[in-house]
């Protein structure tokens, strides 16, 4: 019998690999060749731009074109008295400055620039806060970072930020701090989809300035299906917002004393809340179309005030599992 042909790679190859697009990605790449990209003469707001650096005290270090969209960039170096996060970033980790600075202590070296834009004089990265502290620790006098002319892009952070992953409590301050920031401007909600990323993290970062502690993965899964974005300017809708963040609370409420109430019945685990807001929640036995915020939160307060805790065993919170998402 003949041997059966082979068809590993060394024989016939390696498979072509099959070429895809990302579902949403409308992105058409520049047909910029890595030669290309340098911007060897600066001109117009470019050159204006760098002008100003250098009148900042600083220095432009290169100019280029970046190879998906074709943007011009300054590379500078600008005094880092100059430089500051903007405002509605996350608070900085003290443990992550600490290991940045031993980081950059061990290697001698500061080697991720960060993103800039100039506004009013100075100079603000919407993903440097970390970085920035622990230059400042070190006595560093001067920071590197690529200067982007279009100021918008200081808003969004989250799908910029490689410092260090965002929980959903961060996420949540983050994207609140935006439209709190934008309340002058005549937008909406839909136009910062980007920097927003969903409706329900706007209602859960003003639930989490109302209340520091509160458990929002346990509720995240349930607003992501029922919130959406709210019409008007960004001044029209927060009212509306801080109205959703306060029906959220009163369910946090009434799941807090469902909690109490079943702790005072022995029962013991750390995703007590979540198995209260599961057992509440009617979104898994709809069909159709689902209830409005409003009715989704209305039902889901009165059910866990409502709640037969004394009927509860620990078998069913055995048979419950998993745990909430990551706050």
């Amino acid at each position: 019998m003949a041997a059966k042909k082979k068809t590993s790679k060394a024989a016939g190859g390696a498979k072509k690999a099959v070429k895809r697009r990302r579902k949403g990605v409308t992105l058409q790449a520049t047909s910029l060749k890595a030669a290309e990209l340098p911007v060897p003469e600066l001109s117009g707001e470019l050159k204006t731009l760098a002008d100003r650096v250098v009148a900042d005290g600083g220095a432009v270090i290169g100019a280029y074109r970046e190879p998906l969209g074709g943007q011009s960039l300054l590379l500078v170096s600008v005094p880092l008295e100059l430089v500051s996060p903007t405002a509605f970033q996350r608070d900085t980790s003290d443990a992550h400055v600490r290991k940045l600075v031993r980081a950059m202590d061990k290697t001698r070296r500061f080697l991720d620039p960060v993103i800039l834009v100039r506004k009013d004089g100075r100079y603000q990265t919407p993903n440097g806060n970390h970085r920035l502290t622990a230059l400042r620790e070190l006595k560093a006098l001067a920071v590197v970072g690529l200067l982007v002319p279009e100021v918008a892009v200081a808003y969004q952070i989250l799908a910029l930020n490689i410092e260090k992953a965002h929980n959903l409590r961060e996420r949540a301050l983050e994207v609140v701090r935006i439209v709190r920031d934008l309340q002058g401007v005549n937008k909406s909600e839909r136009d910062f989809e980007l920097e927003l990323e969903e409706p329900a993290l706007v209602t859960l970062g003003v639930g989490y300035e109302l209340r520091g502690r509160l458990a929002g993965g346990a509720y995240h899964p349930v607003l992501r299906k029922v919130d959406s974005w709210i019409d008007g300017t960004f001044a029209d809708a927060l009212p509306e917002r801080e109205r959703r963040a306060e029906k959220l609370l009163l369910l946090d409420d009434a799941v807090n004393d469902a909690v109490a109430r079943l702790k005072e019945a022995g029962l013991t685990s750390p995703y007590l809340k979540s198995f209260v807001v599961a057992r509440v929640n009617p979104l898994r036995f709809i069909k159709g179309d689902l209830p409005s915020f409003d009715e989704l939160l209305t039902t889901m307060t009165k059910r866990a005030a409502g709640m037969k805790t004394d009927k509860i065993k620990a078998s069913d919170l055995a048979r419950s599992g998993g745990a909430p998402e990551e706050d």
